[in-house]
């Protein structure tokens, strides 16, 4: 997490500023809140946020980048983001056009999916269970979008690392869409922090597509039982410790309820954090330190957070939920 003063002046000139301003028009945006495009509706502004329908346009923003050394940040549907109240210095980038594509194929007893950065992933299972993609239902109910799917390695009861056959990726060092080999962890893997995933290729065994939507409905039924998702949030706070789910840990400390201001935990799901109306980074943050710290306390277990905070906090409370 980067902590620093909400208060930190935009990192754009004025011939940066244009320059955006001449190859974007009206797709690129400055220092406007980003609340608006993360599920947790909190996040404070960007020095410019930019919409990429191309590879061609990620490239240039990538050149620009590394002529001016400023940093940069995707943002896909933020859905597993805490976005600081000071907000993001630098550019904010977003994928749009040809990047929410989503091709289905079968190919030698195979459902092979071609998928860009920002395919929904709601869209995506849909799309892979129509085509009988065996597996597919184990990756419903994942919010946000591929990409952010694919370097968080998503998953709820498969990941979505064990789909995957081939990526392709940008970054300043090479603009130019590549592919990269990956390995999949639980909720990380080993792209690089410099690259933009632009496109994905998965592949599933073939089956009968009425089973797959079957299955896929049962789980998404269960989920609007289980989990709180009516409400503005980020999903799982925090990583599932081995052996263990960090669920059963918050609620038995009786965190269940816990506010600061307006972010509240769940009282139907314990690893979720809800925005009741007007709740801060910090509040946010806050209350994520201090369910780690109560667990610690009482089980000796360092939860690890499942959500990433990135931008500007204000110092103090940001540093104690560090």
């Amino acid at each position: 997490m980067n902590v620093t003063s909400a208060s930190e002046a935009s990192l754009l000139r004025e011939d940066d500023r244009a320059a955006l301003l001449e190859w974007f028009a009206e797709r690129v945006a400055f220092d406007g809140p980003l609340a608006a495009y993360t599920s947790w509706k909190i996040g404070g502004p960007a020095d410019a946020l930019v919409c990429a329908q191309s590879e061609e346009e990620i490239a240039r923003v990538m050149r620009l980048c590394l002529r001016r050394k400023l940093p940069w940040f995707v943002l896909g549907s933020g859905s597993n983001l805490l976005i600081g109240d000071g907000g993001i210095r630098g550019i904010v980038l977003r994928l749009g056009g040809a990047f929410a594509q989503i091709e289905a194929h079968v190919d030698g007893g195979r459902v092979v999916l071609e998928a860009g950065a920002s395919a929904n992933m709601a869209q995506v299972t849909a799309r892979g269970a129509s085509a009988g993609a065996l597996g597919i239902e184990g990756l419903v109910g994942i919010p946000g979008t591929v990409g952010g799917s694919l370097r968080m390695n998503a998953g709820t009861d498969r990941e979505f690392g064990e789909f995957v056959q081939e990526v392709w990726v940008q970054s300043p060092s090479r603009p130019a869409p590549h592919s990269v080999d990956i390995r999949y962890f639980y909720r990380h893997t080993t792209l690089p922090r410099d690259a933009i995933v632009s496109r994905v290729r998965l592949a599933f065994e073939h089956g009968d597509p009425a089973q797959v939507r079957e299955a896929m409905q049962a789980k998404l039924v269960r989920r609007k039982q289980t989990q709180p998702i009516a409400l503005p949030n980020a999903g799982s706070c925090f990583r599932n410790p081995p052996g263990e789910k960090a669920a059963r840990l918050i609620e038995a400390v009786g965190a269940k309820g816990w506010s600061e201001g307006a972010a509240q935990v769940s009282t139907l799901h314990a690893n979720f954090i809800n925005n009741l109306g007007g709740a801060t980074a910090c509040d946010v943050a806050t209350l994520l330190a201090r369910v780690r710290r109560a667990v610690c306390e009482r089980f000796g277990v360092e939860l690890q957070l499942e959500v990433h905070l990135v931008g500007a906090f204000v110092a103090g409370e940001a540093e104690r939920s560090a």
